[in-house]
This record gives structure tokens, sequence and C-alpha cells, in this order.
């Protein structure tokens, strides 16, 4: 075991904190500010607030240390952002980190975030980052790995910087090999056998979802605007004609043509319908309609009226307009329409209302067109016998799993199974707590907030504890910290809240985001 102090920065619950403890670091403080984070880390670690240094915006120094860890706030990089980088206020929080590094200047550091970090549209943001770590005096390398190779059952790729400020300890720096699939969803599943479930690791499924022996997908898609063998629609979940139901693959098929529209996927008029197939009617479209798979969507919009009293955003969306007509998927694909944040159907119905456009072409498209949320509020359901779990986010997914194993010898037999014992019995749920941590690496009783919705952002928003462990244990064998003494930490004096009451007490409410939670709690 190696002997080294660190200082754990945007340390949310801990991840980084178990991996370096667990090959010899000490902790000898941390920052954080998420009231819920705070109380969940300094529960599990029987840690004093007086460790947490708080906002890093306001820290001006930290005391020294050999080893420096920062999980920087994601969100400027994140493809379920904006994608805005440094014109994003939330990126400069890689300049308050920069600036700590050079002050205190540590032996060694490992700075985690989203792989968009390493996105061809973030290179020079990259860069920059990249620079000043070599102006601080510090050698460094970028490494992009996905979680489901060292040791969790989760697609998770995520960017690491590992940096050494002296170069013969950088030039030592080795990676650990990959091992995929050592652990897979079944290892973390309560309720199933995983002996039965465990799959070969023959087909590797690094980058993606798996499949099984049989070629077929180890989940079920709910999703409209995909098609495939384990892909559930909505014209198969409700009642539809087959008529219905040809229609519907006749818009899937010709949605993503070119000659439609600009967009990944586009609505078609009742032309458009009528030239792949001369027998749909509007009854047909509109019957669709009355289901809920199909939805009316307005296209095209002339200008009827110029006006000089309108909102700065309402004049902008008026400006993109060539010979008087407003392109809704030429508007929705601008760069500038992300950028001012605005809804681009919620200000042409405005101006519809009020009689500056009116609508001259209206198109149908499916209903459902967020891939992400599913149908019937359901993404995604995955059979014990998957080796690998979508990334763990935040905010929660409309992901289940099931833990009843389906065997079929051929694809229709494999759907009718799925349709059968599956979904139509209800036979899924969501994960559970502990397995969301086994999935991280974490151990399944760590403790956590009452509520899914509190332990879901702690959890999606940590580090996978394994990746962290393998930099970590590689950062050590270059024998940056040989010889050095064991740390001893100080006594803390500020009294240590019972953070497990707080979790009982609030219950189902939230604790405030802003500030932490401070009561005057009787130590048992």
């Amino acid at each position: 075991m190696a002997n080294f102090s660190f200082i754990d920065l945007f340390a949310g619950i801990g991840g980084f904190r178990l991996a370096l403890q667990s090959v010899g670091g000490t902790c000898i403080g941390f920052s954080e500010i998420a009231p819920d984070a705070i109380n969940t880390y300094c529960k599990n670690f029987k840690e004093d607030e007086s460790a947490n240094f708080g906002d890093i915006t306001k820290l001006k120094t930290l005391p020294d240390h050999d080893f420096m860890t920062a999980g920087v706030p994601c969100q400027s990089w994140s493809i379920a952002g904006k994608n805005l980088g440094f014109d994003d206020d939330r990126g400069q929080l890689w300049n308050d980190t920069l600036y700590l590094l050079n002050k205190v200047r540590p032996k060694a550091f490992i700075f985690e975030n989203v792989k968009g970090l390493a996105d061809p549209r973030n290179a020079e943001a990259l860069k920059y980052i990249l620079n000043r770590i070599k102006e601080a005096g510090y050698y460094a390398q970028v490494n992009v790995l996905n979680a489901y190779d060292y040791g969790v059952p989760q697609t998770r790729v995520r960017i690491y910087i590992v940096g050494f400020k002296d170069k013969k300890y950088f030039e030592k720096f080795t990676l650990a090999p990959a091992t995929p699939g050592c652990v897979q969803l079944s290892d973390v599943l309560d309720g199933c056998n995983a002996t039965e479930c465990r799959q070969s690791n023959d087909n590797n499924a690094r980058w993606s979802l798996s499949c099984n022996e049989k070629g077929f997908n180890d989940y079920f898609l709910f999703n409209d605007l995909r098609n495939g063998n384990t892909t559930i629609h909505s014209w198969d979940i409700q009642e539809t004609t087959e008529r219905e139901k040809s229609i519907c693959y006749l818009l899937l098929k010709n949605r993503r043509k070119d000659k439609y529209g600009k967009l990944d996927g586009n609505p078609l008029s009742l032309l458009h319908f009528q030239e792949l197939d001369p027998s749909v009617s509007r009854e047909d479209l509109e019957n669709l309609v009355e289901k809920g798979i199909l939805k009316r969507v307005s296209y095209l919009y002339e200008i009827c009226e110029q006006r000089n009293d309108l909102s700065e955003d309402a004049t902008w969306v008026m400006s993109q307009a060539k010979n008087g007509i407003i392109n809704f998927d030429t508007l929705k694909s601008s760069k500038e329409l992300k950028k001012r944040k605005l809804n681009a159907q919620d200000i042409l119905s405005t101006l519809e209302t009020i009689g500056i456009v009116k609508c001259t072409e209206e198109r149908y498209d499916f209903k459902n067109t967020k891939i992400s949320t599913g149908l019937a509020g359901i993404n995604r359901i995955f059979l014990p016998t998957c080796k690998i779990y979508p990334t763990l986010v935040a905010s929660d997914t409309n992901d289940y799993i099931t833990t009843e194993n389906i065997n079929a010898d051929n694809i229709e037999d494999f759907r009718a199974s799925f349709m059968k014992n599956v979904y139509r019995t209800g036979n899924y749920r969501r994960i559970t707590k502990q397995e969301a941590c086994r999935i991280q690496g974490f151990p399944a009783d760590y403790l956590l907030p009452p509520t899914r919705a509190r332990w879901m952002k702690l959890i999606g928003n940590s580090v996978a504890v394994p990746v962290i462990k393998m930099l970590v244990k590689a950062i050590v064998n270059t024998g940056v910290f040989d010889g050095q003494e064991k740390v001893v930490v100080k006594n803390r004096n500020s009294h240590q809240s019972s953070y497990l009451s707080l979790f009982d007490r609030y219950e189902e409410n939230h604790i405030a985001e802003s500030g932490m939670v401070c009561e005057d709690i009787e130590l048992s």
C-alpha cells in the first residue's frame, strides 16, 4: 500500500475517495457545494463538515498534498447539453481547477469529464486545458475510457486527464489492460440466477449494448423512430389495423430521406404519403392522430404582416424567412436557436395566434419523437442476459430491467415470448438503489438519501469507482509516492452532524440546492 495525501475537488458522493483510499491514500479535505452530496459524503466517510473547503471559485489556495482529483462539472461539454463549451460560464470551473493545481503543485492528478470534451467540436477547449496544464509544469495524458472495460456492467465513456509534475514518473505511467465483461448485468441484479444468465465474452460489447449468442439483442427498445427485431412500436402495444401499421411503416422508412427535409427525421405531408402509396387518405392519417400515434406538424409559415413591436426573439425568428416563408426544419436546426434557448414551435404558434404568420403546409409525424423518452414511459427493457447497462445519469431514464430469462430459437418466438412473459404481464422494474450502486462500482450498502430522484442524481453524477482505482494503481506503480511516510490528519474540532438522520427526517422533501443544511442534531 502506498502512502500519499489527496484532496478531492468536486467530490460528489466520494467515488474518487473510495478508490484512492483503497490503495493507501489519505484524504485531507474535499470541495463540494451540493447539500445532498455533502451530507452523503460526510456520512459514508464519517467525515466532519470542516473538511469541506466549500466553493472552489472562492478558494485562493489549498493545503499541501500529493494527489489532486477533480470531477469537473460536465454540463458545458455534455452531448446532452447545448455544447457551448467556454461560452457556458460553467466551463470556467476548469480555470479555477487549473489555478489551484498551479498554486499547490501536487505530485500527480486525475481530472475527469464527459467524453464530449474529447470530441472534435471541443478540440480548442481541450487544447486550451492541456496548454494550461503544460504551462503549470505538468506532463499529462488524455485517456478516453469505457467503465465497462474495468469492472462494471455499464457503458460509461469518460475522459480522464492524468498528469505528473515529474517527467520520469509520467513516462512510467501505463494503463492496466482492459477486461470487458468481467462483471455483467446479471452479477449486480437482485432476484436472478447470475450463473444461468451469464454470457461468454465472445461478443465484445465495449462501446455498445449487447446481444446473446444467437444474435438477438438482450434488450427491447420502445421507439417509433427506429426499427429492428427487438424494437417495440406504438402500433405493437395498442390496437391497430394492418392498414394502419402499413402507413406507420411507410413514414418510418421514408422520414429520414433528404428529399423530405434537412432534419434527421422529417414529417411528411398528405401529398408525400400519396406519392408513396396513392391509396393513403387524410382520414387514414387523422385516425392515427386520434389514436395518439401520429401528430400534425405545422411546417411552412407565410409572413402576413411585418411589425416593429415584437420581442427580440420573435423578431429574430421572423428574420429567418426566405421569400416571405419560414421553414420550420431550417429554423429548428439553427445553432443560433440553441444559443438563444428558444422553442421555435412556441414562438411560431404565438405569431400565428396574433395573425403575424399563417401555416401554409401541414405535415404528419410520429407523436413520440424523443428517442430517450420511449413509449408509455418505457425507453428500454433489459434482459438479465445483457452484459451491459446504459450510462447512469443524474436525471434517471425510462430504462427498466427484467429478471425473466427468455430462450427462443428464432427472433419471432423471442419477441413473442418477451411480449407475453415480460411486457404484457408487467414483469419489469427500474433498477434499485443497491443495483445502481453496484453498476457504478460502489458498495451496495452505500448510504444514500431515501427518495429515488435524490439518490439517482447523486449516483448518476458520480464516477465509476473501478476505473478510478485502476488509474490510481497505475499512478502508484510509477513510484511517484515511494518512500513516503504514513499521512497523519490533524483532528478536526468542528461538530459532526448525524447526516443519515437528515435523510430520514427530510424523507420525500428535497433539501434546498443552495447552502448546506445545518441542524443541531443530538448524537447517539
